[in-house]
């Protein structure tokens, strides 16, 4: 849609907008008063536009009128957010700078808005004075402290962070210090279908307790210290104070999506030696019961801890060997203070997977210290700080489910639960009542808000940034989404399960673009490889697969099931001395120096935020019906932006006999993806080929077909 510039704008143009005349005026003349004092087209016309102006009463059409009259002859990656410096020096990191700037950069210190590239760059120079100062600003402690903060050594291209110290993050969650007191709130949640009732809080002296009990309970099972201890349960109170528990007695939690079939279950559990598994009966989600004890059972489980849902109208009868949640507590036999297993930093506390290229799930250790990255990443780039509220629809099966849970606690925040569907206006509800001062979206869950439109009525003046990772986002959605709160910023964030955080982001000390990051994350340095897999120079605009600098702190230096070396180093280019570590992804740097994300680019697609192979697909639905010869699995993203689409090629065995129909075929795959994968996967188009493309060692080239699925020409799609 074609869009006037600021100064062409009539209240006849605002008033079509569906916003009342004598509104229509009021707005007219503010706006020609902000066009007088900065022109039609600037940043700071924007910025005054969206305090002056904007708010979330009025149609989103209008804001669209706005935002892209003021940017329509502006240039590329025009800012939607900007900050200004009284409230960057109140930020975690602007309060950093403003005490220790002059020693960090010397001469080359301003101001922390001036100067935070420059501290970015430090973090990566100087990584020891870095992450030293950060985890006493976080104010970690260890039991037995570190020999040095990084010990490189060529055995580990990716350094030896913390060497010689013991800790537990847990313990860390749970301590006091000058931040927050034992009344301090640590969790507020509101369960589904409650949605009027008072906001449920805990403090940090009932957490405590909580946790202790259920870590006297676990050792009263008598597994072996270190024990894998597989949580499967939707991310609730309950389960936070599983997890705590479970990394508090020493163990290592096996995270496991309360999303997930039987089969992935049985996987997970198999790969990570499980010795027993939490569970719930059934999951309440918009009035319907979800079993999920029995797939545990399909699953053959080890022992089973089983929870009675909340509201449940079931009664379950527990299998041989499990306990429920009752007679488990009531096993204790002395209550009081834990006191927690302190563990070597380079101790699992935590088994995490993320999919593949070979079909099978890659398993992923968290160390002792990958918990302080992500803490690490929510202080410094979504400025997580003492009586914040932080809330993200996630679940403990992902990376952001424990990324949560550390980077809340250990910074001193609560943290915000809904038990139940985010999409809903009772979430909307609870974003506003429990006054959230950082939410955490996937750009799915945005698109569903809008369309919905679930979050009118609501006030979410309280949010101070939101944060979005998971998949791509698009311009539209995301100018919606910062409408819905006045105008916040939303802070891009994309990383791994095997970076334990982020490697790329944004920051509230930087203008933030829409769809786009603003910087490397602290104490990261990545690179674009051309074609060749030539590192193209840092500073310059360029487009290739992301690589990354191997010293990253907290990030993983094994794998259960894989050759770690093989996955991320193998092959790589040189850069200053040491190898690059893979990722994976393909990246833009733009003419401006934001970065932009555009897939993967192996086999391994996005979908609605979950990883997964091309093969684990392609597995399933070549065996949906006896005629399909092969298929080809391919996450394309739409033209105007946001999450990859499943698109599957078909090869049928004979074109000329009878094959199914593409809608019959689509139905099938769907119906099979979903029982046997995951309910969250779709089908979006099906297209008929007569082959696919191939390398000369026969090896299918998705990213061929990946190129010319996103034509909008493509033949024979559904």
């Amino acid at each position: 849609m074609s869009y006037k510039s600021l100064n062409h704008i009539t209240i006849s143009d605002i008033e079509s907008q569906g916003i009342p005349s004598e509104i229509a005026v009021q707005i007219h003349h503010k706006l020609t008063q902000i066009i007088h004092d900065y022109g039609p087209s600037s940043s700071k016309t924007w910025q005054n536009i969206t305090k002056h102006v904007l708010n979330p009463e009025l149609p989103f059409s209008f804001h669209q009128m706005m935002y892209y009259g003021c940017y329509k002859d502006y240039g590329p990656d025009p800012p939607a957010w900007l900050p200004d410096l009284k409230s960057a020096r109140l930020t975690n990191i602007g309060q950093l700078l403003e005490r220790r700037g002059k020693e960090f950069l010397r001469s080359k210190y301003e101001d922390p808005m001036s100067s935070f590239s420059d501290f970015q760059v430090f973090s990566v120079l100087k990584p020891e004075v870095y992450w030293k100062c950060i985890l006493e600003e976080m104010g970690v402690s260890f039991s037995k402290p570190p020999y040095c903060i990084l010990y490189e050594n060529s055995s580990y291209p990716g350094g030896q962070w913390l060497p010689g110290c013991f800790l537990n993050p847990a313990k860390i969650c749970l301590s006091l210090n000058g931040e927050r007191n034992l009344d301090s709130i640590a969790v507020l949640w509101r369960n589904e279908g409650e949605d009027n009732m008072p906001i449920k809080k805990m403090t940090l002296q009932e957490l405590r307790g909580e946790v202790w009990l259920v870590a006297h309970a676990l050792d009263a099972l008598g597994l072996p210290q270190g024990s894998a201890i597989a949580i499967d349960m939707p991310m609730n109170i309950d389960s936070v104070i599983i997890y705590l528990a479970i990394v508090l007695t020493g163990n290592v939690v096996v995270s496991i999506a309360d999303s997930f079939a039987s089969s992935e279950i049985a996987t997970r559990l198999r790969i990570a030696k499980a010795k027993a598994i939490f569970t719930q009966d059934f999951i309440l989600r918009g009035g319907k019961s979800i079993p999920l004890y029995r797939r545990v059972i399909d699953a053959q489980s080890p022992m089973a801890i089983v929870i009675t849902t909340r509201g449940s109208q079931f009664s379950t009868d527990l299998r041989s060997g499990d306990i429920s949640w009752h007679d488990f507590r009531e096993r204790v036999n002395k209550g009081g203070e834990y006191r927690a297993v302190d563990r070597p930093v380079e101790a699992f506390s935590n088994i995490l997977f993320s999919s593949g290229t070979t079909g099978e799930p890659k398993a992923i250790p968290w160390t002792q210290a990958t918990p302080l990255k992500a803490a690490a990443d929510g202080w410094s780039h979504m400025d997580i700080r003492s009586g914040d509220v932080v809330a993200w629809p996630t679940n403990l099966g992902w990376m952001m489910g424990p990324w949560l849970v550390y980077a809340s606690l250990i910074n001193n925040a609560s943290i915000a639960l809904y038990n139940g569907s985010p999409l809903t206006s009772g979430f909307s509800k609870f974003v506003q009542d429990a006054n959230v001062t950082m939410l955490g979206v996937v750009p799915s869950i945005v698109r569903a808000w809008r369309s919905t439109k679930c979050t009118v009525g609501y006030d979410w003046s309280s949010i101070r940034c939101f944060g979005s990772t998971g998949e791509a986002s698009s311009v539209d959605e995301y100018l919606w989404l910062m409408g819905r709160a006045c105008y916040k910023p939303v802070i891009e964030y994309c990383g791994g399960t095997e970076i334990g955080g982020g490697f790329i982001t944004g920051s509230l000390l930087q203008p933030q673009v829409l769809a786009a990051f603003s910087t490397p994350a602290m104490g990261c340095s990545l690179l674009l490889l051309d074609n060749n897999g030539t590192p193209i120079p840092q500073n310059m605009p360029g487009f290739g697969e992301l690589a990354l600098g191997p010293l990253i702190f907290g990030a993983s230096h094994t794998l259960l099931n894989g050759d770690h070396y093989k996955v991320y180093y193998k092959g790589m280019p040189t850069w200053k001395g040491k190898v690059l570590r893979r990722h994976g992804d393909v990246f833009e740097r733009t003419s401006t120096g934001y970065f932009r994300a555009h897939g993967r680019a192996d086999d391994t697609m996005n979908l609605g935020g979950i990883k997964v192979s091309s093969i684990e697909i392609e597995r399933i639905c070549n065996r949906v019906d006896s005629s399909i010869l092969e298929t080809a699995a391919i996450g394309v993203p739409p033209p105007d932006g946001g999450p990859e689409q499943l698109v599957i090629a078909v090869i049928f065995k004979d074109a000329s006999k009878s094959m199914p129909g593409l809608n019959e075929l689509k139905t099938s795959f769907n119906s099979a993806l979903q029982k046997q994968l995951n309910p969250l996967f779709r089908v979006s188009r099906i297209v008929s080929l007569p082959s696919l493309p191939r390398t000369a060692t026969n090896k299918v080239m998705r990213r061929v077909l990946r190129q010319q699925f996103a034509q909008p020409s493509s033949a024979s799609k559904l």
